[in-house]
């Protein structure tokens, strides 16, 4: 696996020996863009800090919140949070790779991890081929002139939803997969959302709710 782009002599000048709760022992934070702008992922540096949100529950009905199997597919790699950061720093950084927050809309709004771009995993499983051609293009996709989907400078997708106990990414795999984007170009990330927030790893708000 390539190395984080942070060197240790950088981070020590920008204060990273004040860090206290560090992602590894030699990187304390990462950097990515959210919309546009700089956005520096670390963790919560309380140590007393809990979770009060829905991500604190241990168990939900089943189905349909079930524990999803480890992998979706042989051929899609699974990875967890420091590949998931690696990829930021990377494939999100050259514009290779994309981050995809498989949830309904309403849930991403309310927060998601940095640098992610929303599509719900009903577009995806119930996409027409022609819907799913302006998809692809988007990421990547070409199409020669006998009309096959060249998907040679596709996108590679870190996907993600809520956690272990969600199905929404696996929903989404079976739509993309319908229609042949290479799952070499697919990354799963399991532990998902909850995983992310119960190591306290920075993420977005895009749109506050305000309390009346």
């Amino acid at each position: 696996m390539k190395k984080l782009l942070l060197l240790p002599f950088f981070a020590s000048l920008l204060g990273a020996e004040n860090v206290t709760v560090k992602i590894t022992k030699d990187i304390p934070y990462v950097y990515t863009t959210d919309s546009g702008k700089k956005v520096k992922i670390e963790r919560i540096q309380d140590v007393n800090n809990r979770l009060t949100d829905d991500y604190t529950k241990t168990s939900r009905p089943c189905p349909p919140f079930c524990v999803q199997p480890t992998k979706i597919d042989p051929e899609i790699k699974n990875i967890e949070e420091l590949e998931l950061l690696n990829f930021m720093q990377h494939e999100v950084k050259d514009g290779t790779g994309v981050i995809i927050d498989a949830r309904l809309k309403s849930w991403y709004e309310l927060e998601s991890i940095p640098s992610a771009i929303n599509l719900p995993f009903p577009i995806m499983l119930h996409a027409t081929k022609s819907k799913a051609e302006q998809i692809f293009k988007l990421l990547g996709m070409t199409i020669d002139k006998d009309g096959t989907w060249n998907f040679s400078k596709a996108k590679t997708l870190a996907v993600y939803c809520n956690g272990v106990w969600c199905g929404q990414t696996h929903h989404f795999m079976t739509g993309i997969l319908k229609y042949h984007y290479p799952k070499s170009k697919l990354r799963y990330y399991r532990s998902g959302f909850q995983g992310w927030k119960l190591l306290g790893l920075t993420t977005i708000v895009h749109k506050e709710i305000k309390k009346k």
